[in-house]
């Protein structure tokens, strides 16, 4: 099985790492838009995965995992479940190449169960929190977890609006977070909306619209990290 050579999302961060979501991405050009993103300065990809049943979208399984590894193997696979039953996705994901995996805190499954199995196939664990249920549901975990994913909108579709409401949550949650953990924002992040998730402790930011409904990959992603002009459009 390839693997990435490091775990960029360890240690201390100097700057944001900006993560595409391929949700968003042409899936007739998967390998040549991922690898573009990558060469406009993306630190990573993010790939969204969906059951139907967790959420109401039917997306991507394995094999597109396995196909971006065996096209990029030197890229970093971040794998966000929104699947009921993550346990079941653990061994499949691990053999497709992907690097972290992120379940839900409201899917089925002992959380702790969760992580030491996903370490155990070799990846980080991350673990993420949809808009209604409160931090305080990730208090008897965050210190096990690599990253937390602060979902600004309700899981399921790319394009939605992003919950502004959401920053005190993020707040809170960085706040009990060590420097070597990871605060993961999905959902509406754009060149606006971005300053606001920076200031709230996110470290890691996904986008997909915002990202590859552009004609400029890479003046986007100098603007989600800050990098960069902030876009005028709207």
């Amino acid at each position: 099985m390839n693997r990435s050579p490091t775990n960029i999302l360890a240690g201390e961060l100097e700057a944001p790492l900006v993560a595409p979501s391929i949700l968003s991405a042409d899936f007739a050009r998967l390998g040549a838009e991922s690898q573009a993103v990558l060469d406009a300065g993306a630190d990573l990809l993010h790939l969204d995965v969906m059951d139907g049943h967790f959420v109401p979208n039917l997306t991507m399984g394995p094999a597109v995992c396995s196909s971006l590894r065996n096209h990029l193997p030197e890229v970093f696979l971040d794998v966000h479940l929104m699947v009921t039953d993550p346990g079941q996705m653990i061994e499949p994901f691990a053999n497709a190449g992907a690097d972290n995996l992120t379940f839900h805190i409201e899917a089925d499954g002992d959380p702790q169960d969760l992580i030491k199995r996903i370490r155990d196939h070799g990846m980080s664990a991350g673990v993420s929190v949809r808009p209604g249920t409160d931090a305080s549901a990730l208090h008897s975990i965050l210190g096990d977890v690599d990253l937390v994913l602060l979902m600004t909108v309700e899981p399921g579709f790319s394009g939605q609006m992003f919950m502004e409401n959401m920053m005190p949550k993020g707040r809170a949650i960085r706040e009990l977070l060590r420097s070597d953990q990871r605060l993961e924002v999905d959902g509406g992040v754009n060149e606006r909306t971005s300053p606001l998730c920076r200031k709230a402790g996110c470290d890691v930011l996904v986008a997909a619209s915002a990202i590859f409904g552009s004609s400029d990959y890479a003046s986007v992603i100098a603007g989600l990290r800050g990098t960069g002009r902030v876009a005028t459009r709207s």
